[in-house]
């Protein structure tokens, strides 16, 4: 799996507006969980802008205080510098985290772990370096990784290998972004769209009840142009979530290696799948699923999605072609039209 679900969705709010016309939208966005967020809304109540703000900067600080693998300071990880087997209190959302990914993990045959991070160390994974570890090397990390040695107790966590890590970066954003959704609901206001590094979720319906709309970007490397527009139909929480590979990846003596490692094997995939989108009410288990699937591929990741009735959208790249490969929950959804559609 990626250290970090890597996202490519743009997002497009609204058009141009008559200079007499104000926009109706009201947009506070700012720097989080080294990337930035944008929360768009809009509402016909008297609001106390400032005040929500503060909300919303402060669930941020808290999320990122918690769940930051980045800051030694975090919960998560003192978590990871613990040496002993026993159980730790590190919050029941860590241990939500933790149990939404041991079913994903389950359900992707291990191919997704959050317990992964070690693997990229070994391989070296940073700025422009790559070094090939030997089987021996990636073998010896085995007892470092897996799920199955995390355990818990209602808030508390216990890792049953000292040098066990977990990195719950491709989940916490949607987690996030869902916390963040939660700020707005109570504030009473309806009618927003939510996005933290890409990962977002929409709610009701832009002003003159006109949908929500969402790109999804081609899989280059070197440009933005569009794959997909998405155009949400319905006014329930729709959380859209998009991974992809094709601008993290290394080439060494010929050979392009992915950025994404499967921690079955502790070695980058071989697939060509490229991107990976589901559409689905929950953004936590979304971010999540996302970058399972872009893991797993479109082989194994369809039978999944069918088997699982998710609707995930997959590209595949052969030579300079992207082919779009949609599980048959995606493609029954868009035949009714009630939910999303696509906007070529």
């Amino acid at each position: 799996m990626t250290l970090k679900s890597f996202s490519v969705l743009t997002l497009l709010l609204v058009g141009l507006v008559a200079c007499s016309q104000p926009d109706p939208i009201q947009r506070i966005s700012g720097p989080a969980q080294g990337s930035s967020f944008t929360v768009s809304f809009w509402t016909e109540q008297d609001l106390d802008r400032s005040g929500l703000e503060k909300q919303l900067k402060d669930e941020l600080d808290r999320i990122d205080l918690l769940m930051s693998n980045y800051r030694p300071d975090s919960v998560i990880e003192a978590f990871n510098a613990q040496q002993s087997d026993e159980l730790v209190e590190v919050g029941e959302e860590l241990v939500l985290m933790v149990d939404i990914a041991k079913q994903i993990s389950a359900q992707s045959e291990g191919c997704y772990d959050l317990t992964v991070k070690p693997y990229f160390e070994l391989w070296g994974f940073r700025g422009d370096k790559l070094t090939k570890p030997s089987a021996e090397q990636i073998q010896a990390l085995k007892q470092t990784i897996g799920l199955d040695k995390v355990s818990s107790d209602g808030s508390r966590m216990a890792k049953h290998s000292p040098g066990l890590r977990v990195d719950v970066s491709s989940i916490a954003q949607g987690y996030t972004v869902g916390q963040l959704a939660k700020i707005l609901d109570k504030a009473g206001i309806q009618n927003y769209l939510v996005e933290v590094g890409g990962e977002l979720v929409s709610k009701g319906k832009k002003p003159e009840a006109k949908a929500w709309r969402v790109a999804i970007e081609k899989p280059l490397p070197d440009s933005q142009k569009l794959q997909k527009i998405i155009s949400v139909q319905q006014d329930e929480p729709l959380s859209i979530m998009t991974s992809g590979t094709y601008r993290h990846f290394y080439d060494l003596d010929g050979v392009r290696y992915s950025h994404v490692l499967d921690a079955r094997t502790g070695t980058p995939v071989t697939h060509n799948t490229v991107s990976t989108t589901i559409l689905i009410p929950d953004p936590t288990w979304g971010d999540a699923w996302s970058t399972a699937f872009l893991c797993m591929g479109s082989e194994q990741g369809l039978k999944v999605a069918d088997e699982l009735k998710l609707p995930v959208l997959f590209i595949d790249q052969q030579g300079a072609d992207f082919i779009e490969k949609p599980s048959q929950a995606l493609t029954e959804a868009l035949a009714s039209g009630t939910a999303f559609s696509f906007v070529e």
